[in-house]
């Protein structure tokens, strides 16, 4: 009696949760938004860390409902999520009704994860004080006072290309402009010479890279936990892996302490947030707030950094004409400075700009923007409103290849950033770094380096495809930025 009374509410409580998953998944019906019929078990998140990366899930409902509504209604697991198709409706939400947009949706746990509690992270007035306080840090004259710190890891990095072309191997791009940047960040953030280019094994390069290849969670389970967030927090679990989050912390107490002990000075980003963190007026940094910056502004400067960069220049060993005539670009404007490689030159280098931007629209670092509703808001022209908190992605990558901005937007052409071009375009048909109130604060910074890689790794040295890279390109889906299932790898040679 008690087996059967058993197996009868275990039966019952199925049904109910079966009929509690069906329910849920008739938000969008309900509120008449086409919808991608989800699966019972995971939603519209199929093939997310298995074979899908997020910038090509999104891609597929852009693609089939581009042109029947301004938005789509799909589910995260049970969790009803909106893509938004419409260009207009997009520059809207990012720009002029940012208030109703002005939160990303994105998980953090200040408590238990310091780390995870960052600009890119944190919501509303915390987002904004914070973004007040840290915009000094980012300035075209920051930019400029950090270039000779930036340009000698890049005399570095010509060395170290040196050497692989003297050896005759092939040259993993990735890895090494990932060592390059890891070296611009730990320069101009931590005041720190971490040498990854001259030894990849140190910690500091190491424990970076662990971030994205060793993350604590699988990419689908990083979507459940960003779809759940308030559950999340109240389990306390953390984005980061335990021994990620120490080092972190270790490394910047031990630098406020060292600097205030001895009382040294530098000119980085780490000595702007100390300055905040020792302030006594409102602009005051807790030290979590310190080490969020410090971990978001080190992790995205290298990874995101890096991906461009490798992308580019397998886009010039595909298409050697643009090569040539880059390299030809970079060498004429550097006569007109003297030979020398200075900020000034680069900022004169406007061929160089097209080509790192058409890097950007064929292969941005992030598939996809997110945004949470701070308010109700009515979808312009239509009778739908979309409720608080409700969650929305944007789609950079399928928006990058829509061919009503970009013809034929599988080839990579510079020109679509000529001026012309740019001009007759859509202004936001171009999103690699976001745009309006909460774009991307380290944009000077993350170009400024990437074109120094670019200049640096193309000025004396020339590139084709190796038999090892993979052709056709798969992006590979555990990485929120984009990354090649196999890696870029490259011949190289010498200019004469």
């Amino acid at each position: 009696m008690d087996i059967l009374l058993i197996l009868a509410s275990g039966l019952t409580l199925i049904v109910f949760g079966v009929l509690w998953v069906q329910k849920r998944f008739t938000y969008w019906k309900k509120m008449g938004i086409p919808y991608e019929v989800p699966h019972f078990l995971y939603g519209n998140l199929k093939g997310v860390g298995q074979y899908d990366h997020d910038g090509l899930l999104t891609q597929k409902f852009y693609e089939k409902f581009k042109g029947i509504s301004p938005i789509v209604g799909v589910y995260y697991s049970i969790k009803p999520v909106a893509i938004f198709i419409d260009i207009n409706l997009i520059k809207d939400i990012l720009i002029k009704d940012f208030a109703s947009f002005h939160d990303r949706g994105i998980y953090y746990n200040e408590r238990d994860d310091p780390l995870s509690t960052h600009l890119i992270s944190l919501p509303g007035g915390k987002w904004k004080q914070l973004r007040n306080t840290c915009s000094p840090a980012f300035t075209s004259l920051k930019m400029k006072t950090m270039f000779s710190t930036m340009m000698e890891v890049g005399v570095k990095l010509e060395k170290k290309i040196d050497q692989v072309c003297k050896s005759g191997k092939a040259l993993d791009i990735k890895k090494v402009m990932s060592l390059f940047t890891m070296d611009v960040i730990g320069s101009c953030a931590f005041g720190l010479e971490t040498n990854s280019l001259e030894d990849e094994n140190n910690e500091f390069f190491r424990m970076g890279i662990s971030v994205f290849d060793n993350p604590r969670y699988s990419t689908r389970s990083t979507f459940v936990l960003q779809a759940f967030r308030g559950y999340a927090r109240k389990l306390r679990l953390k984005l980061f892996r335990d021994e990620v989050i120490k080092f972190y912390t270790d490394l910047v107490r031990n630098t406020i302490d060292y600097r205030l002990k001895k009382k040294e000075g530098r000119n980085d980003f780490m000595q702007i947030l100390i300055q905040l963190h020792t302030s006594k007026g409102e602009d005051n940094l807790s030290f979590n707030e310190v080490l969020g910056q410090t971990f978001v502004f080190h992790i995205a400067g290298f990874e995101a950094s890096a991906s461009i960069l490798q992308f580019c220049f397998y886009e010039l060993a595909c298409n050697p004409d643009i090569q040539n005539r880059l390299r030809h670009h970079i060498n004429q404007v550097l006569r007109k400075h003297d030979g020398e490689v200075t900020y000034e030159a680069i900022m004169d280098m406007k061929y160089l700009d097209q080509v790192v931007n058409e890097t950007l629209r064929k292969n941005p670092p992030f598939g996809m923007l997110s945004r949470e509703t701070t308010l109700n808001y009515k979808i312009p022209g239509t009778d739908c409103i979309l409720e608080k908190g409700t969650s929305l992605h944007i789609p950079i990558y399928a928006i990058h290849h829509d061919p009503e901005f970009y013809p034929n937007p599988s080839k990579f052409n510079p020109d679509n950033f000529s001026e012309e071009a740019v001009k007759n375009r859509h202004p936001i048909a171009f999103l690699p770094f976001g745009a309006g109130p909460r774009a991307c604060i380290g944009v000077r910074f993350g170009m400024m380096q990437v074109k120094l890689g670019v200049i640096t790794g193309l000025r004396k040295f020339k590139y084709t495809l190796s038999p090892k890279t993979r052709q056709p390109i798969k992006l590979q889906s555990k990485f929120f930025v984009a990354q090649p299932e196999g890696g870029i790898w490259l011949n190289i040679e010498s200019v004469d």
